[in-house]
């Protein structure tokens, strides 16, 4: 048995597995794709950090524009320690390797992302969060911590109300393996893929952390507020980075007009697009005025996504974009020191809520609380470890998942759900995207019941088992449903305004909603209430 188990091995799962390391705990990462692969390396603007560096800038005022872009329902304690701890944060990447663009001076670069007073996030070109997963990952494996690859999360070994490891599909071999540790960390990102085709994230991002954490127990909050990100490239839905507004670029629409404050909050702007595209034709951004040399050097990722995605050089060229899901503040409920309320389940990163968002994310502080709440899940998943010498699995017997698993596999299925999973995306992304309101949310809550009641008619009809990608997409689509039922349900419950949470029917925030929405399991139902 090992100390601490981290899975997922995004920023959040290996910043926690270094502090969990150096803190004495022996370590075990599992990840369902290769660490370098992880949805960190997507996050290209930046991360905040009140460095001063142009002397504009101040931890009180990095505070008050988190607090401010959080609409009332964050802990206001929780903001402060991110805020407090973004200094040490960068330059703790910095000490590390992270190769942070420069000044002149040769103190770190800084730009500045919307919603945010001044030019506080700290960036490395447009690729800031692939340099600094490239940079943890090097970490790791200089600190010779154990990581096993393409294990599907399945369920969580729980006692009593403790935690005592996980149980995974091992993809290489089919077999299901028990991975026993005295605390775990959940590291598994969030799950805007319940949008498909329409969301910046990989594929893999399907809340499948999330979902096995509320079966096992564990409350989750807040799953309504997800946050569309204004710029992704209209065709295929890559992302174009806040970056490119933050260094001066412009939203035209079909009149090649600016309508917009590019460096407003996320939601506002989003929803000013999707205004601008129902009065018909085209929104773009243009970076033209910047000039290719400039280009060239602060946006190269943006200019070669824009080629090669949408055939148009935005040197020369407006960039057609659209906004589609990007980041969900929703997720596993977790105390001040990371803990879930399942002893010993820790949870990090974007699949957790440390309830520094609220209602909709500031611009660079997603890379930021991977570091700060990272660290310090890590640091107290080791210490519980270490106090505790005896087993918390007391002779775990679960469920019999390799059998249900091979239960799955049914070449006569009645449905393929494939279908059903498009259908699925594409009813989020039409009634409980952007703009919401009841009708819309009641339908598609009616079309998950039908979802629910199909589901026996669904299987696997590849039967092998050694990287059968079907039946890892199908325990994908399980997830998914579950994690769209709370979304919805939570959107329902939420009669305002408020954030990323935008109702046309309820469009103004309602003080009796100033609260975080709390969802739990009883029995097979889901259970959603406000926060009191």
């Amino acid at each position: 048995m090992i100390d601490v188990l981290v899975v997922g091995a995004g920023g959040a799962g290996l910043v926690a597995a270094l502090s969990a390391k150096e803190r004495g705990a022996s370590v075990r990462v599992l990840t369902k794709t290769y660490p370098t692969r992880s949805q960190t390396c997507m996050a290209q603007g930046g991360i905040n950090a009140a460095l001063s560096n142009s002397g504009e800038d101040s931890i009180k005022s990095h505070y008050e524009n988190t607090l401010k872009s959080a609409h009332g329902i964050a802990d206001e304690k929780m903001i402060e320690k991110l805020c407090n701890e973004g200094v040490e944060a960068v330059k703790w990447l910095d000490s590390i390797g992270v190769p942070f663009s420069r000044n002149e001076d040769g103190s770190i670069a800084q730009r500045r992302l919307g919603g945010a007073s001044a030019a506080r996030a700290c960036y490395a070109q447009d690729y800031t969060g692939l340099k600094i997963l490239h940079t943890l990952y090097d970490q790791c494996n200089a600190n010779e911590i154990e990581m096993l690859s393409d294990r599907f999360l399945l369920e969580l070994i729980v006692n009593e109300g403790t935690v005592g490891g996980a149980v995974v599909l091992n993809l290489k071999t089919g077999e299901v393996e028990n991975h026993e540790a005295k605390s775990v960390i959940l590291a598994t990102g969030g799950y805007s893929r319940i949008y498909g085709n329409n969301s910046t994230n990989a594929v893999g991002t399907t809340g499948d952390g999330i979902a096995v954490a509320l079966r096992a127990g564990a409350k989750l909050s807040d799953m309504e507020f997800v946050q569309f990100h204004p710029t992704a490239l209209k065709n295929s839905s890559i992302l174009i980075s806040e970056s490119a507004r933050g260094e001066g670029g412009y939203l035209l629409n079909k009149d090649k007009e600016r309508f917009t404050n590019e460096l407003a909050p996320r939601d506002e702007v989003s929803r000013a697009i999707v205004d601008e595209m129902a009065k018909g034709g085209e929104v773009y951004i243009d970076i033209r005025h910047l000039g290719e040399e400039f280009i060239d050097h602060q946006l190269p990722q943006e200019r070669k996504l824009a080629k090669l995605y949408e055939n148009v050089d935005p040197a020369f060229e407006l960039i057609p974009i659209k906004p589609v899901a990007h980041y969900t503040m929703g997720g596993i409920e977790v105390d001040a020191e990371s803990q879930t309320s399942i002893k010993g389940l820790f949870a990090a990163g974007e699949c957790a809520n440390h309830k520094v968002h609220g209602a909709n994310r500031l611009g660079g502080n997603s890379l930021l609380e991977l570091i700060v709440f990272g660290r310090e899940a890590g640091t107290n998943a080791a210490n519980l470890a270490i106090e505790n010498m005896e087993s918390p699995t007391n002779g775990y017997a679960g469920r019999d998942l390799k059998k249900c698993i091979l239960e799955l596999q049914d070449p006569a299925c009645k449905i393929d759900f494939y279908t059903k999973r498009d259908e699925l995306c594409e009813q989020f992304y039409e009634n409980v995207g952007i703009k919401r309101n009841h009708k819309m949310l009641t339908e598609a809550l009616g079309y998950l019941e039908r979802l629910r009641d199909d589901l026996p008619l669904m299987g696997v009809r590849d039967t092998n088992l050694i990287y059968n990608t079907e039946l890892v997409e199908f325990l994908e689509f399980k997830n998914m449903t579950e994690i769209a039922n709370a979304v919805v349900l939570g959107a329902i419950k939420r009669e305002e305004s408020r954030g990323a949470h935008y109702r046309d029917d309820n469009p103004n925030e309602n003080q009796e909603f100033q609260t975080n929405t709390i969802y739990y399991k009883n029995g097979d139902e889901l259970c959603v209430t406000l926060m009191k």
